[in-house]
């Protein structure tokens, strides 16, 4: 694809997390970002965002709702190029389809129903998740490789009530059909639990839950994290859209990792914590587990930043934020 200079792409949901950071490396290609938030006057969303390099010159805010027929219309018009992020994530809710399912498909089909007015729009790049790969009912023994061909059943989601995973489920088959339908090419990146610094001022979910981890609390969604950098998150994303080549889907973990592993490195580093007072024994034997193939990401050029450094570099952040 033609050079950074040329380029203007959007992205979606750009106070969070894995979005700020993609706002970031892509300004620092030189790329012109038209950038949507939900609300253009809370500081919160849009001070971290303004502050980047390059921000001042090439970075343009708009407020957009994903429930909004229409509102990303103008915000695509002249881009080569549209990453969509934004998407709810709760995992556990009073009203599933109104709080993630709804929001999710239908800001999912919002975003590409503009692209598909777009004629300049090269690509699409979509934030999924390993959530839209696992759950569909195949035992995840030791000698499983999941890879880019699994997909989640919603079916399975849905009785087992796991509603976010059903929400990037649905989507992700949404947008798969959308854009076979309209001719538009999309690429999805598919990450585990994602960790690292953050650049945003508040604690996104993955963020909480190491949060909580430091504090000894006994509060995990499961025994295993598919753990993942942020920044390989987006560089991952900037990748597939410049890479001609790119295609599909891209599972991202750099290691599953038992929350035993975590309690114990962070017990290592970060004595004060008193970790081994709150969590016993740190040192039980720990079950082998299913493997992520990281083959087809590596194709990207993705580095695999260590989840130990990931990890570090979180509480670093975290204790910068929350202090």
């Amino acid at each position: 694809m033609s050079s950074a200079a040329e380029k203007v792409v959007c992205v979606t949901g750009a106070s969070g997390y894995i979005a700020s950071w993609l706002v970031k490396l892509l300004l620092q290609r030189g790329y012109t970002v038209k950038a949507t938030v939900r609300d253009l006057n809370d500081p919160k969303k849009t001070e971290h965002l303004l502050a980047l390099d390059g921000a001042k010159e090439r970075l343009h805010l708009f407020k957009a709702e994903l429930t909004d027929e229409g509102c990303f219309d103008y915000v695509v018009e002249g881009c080569q190029g549209v990453f969509h992020t934004a998407s709810p994530v709760f995992l556990s809710t009073a009203d599933p389809q109104a709080e993630i399912i709804g929001p999710a498909l239908k800001g999912t089909l919002n975003v590409l129903k503009s692209c598909a007015k777009v004629p300049s729009i090269k690509r699409v790049v979509l934030t999924s998740s390993m959530a839209s790969a696992l759950y569909n009912g195949k035992p995840l023994t030791p000698d499983v490789m999941v890879d880019e061909t699994w997909f989640s059943d919603p079916r399975i989601c849905e009785e087992s009530k796991l509603w976010y995973m059903m929400s990037k489920t649905l989507a992700e088959e949404a947008a798969w059909s959308f854009t076979r339908d309209n001719g538009i090419d999309l690429v999805t990146i598919n990450p585990g639990v994602v960790i690292g610094p953050l650049l945003q001022p508040a604690l996104n979910f993955t963020s909480e839950l190491i949060l909580n981890l430091t504090k000894g609390e006994h509060t995990f969604p499961s025994p295993t994290f598919r753990l993942i950098d942020v920044r390989d998150v987006a560089y991952a994303h900037i990748q597939a859209f410049e890479i001609p080549s790119a295609s599909g889907r891209y599972c991202l973990v750099e290691r599953i990792v038992h929350y035993l592993e975590i309690l114990k490195m962070l017990s290592e580093h970060y004595p004060a914590l008193g970790l081994k007072e709150k969590c016993g024994d740190l040192n039980k034997p720990l079950e082998r587990t299913y493997q992520i193939s990281k083959e087809k990401a590596k194709s990207l050029g993705v580095s695999f930043i260590p989840w130990e450094v990931s990890l570090k570099e979180t509480v670093e952040s975290l204790k910068e934020k929350v202090s």
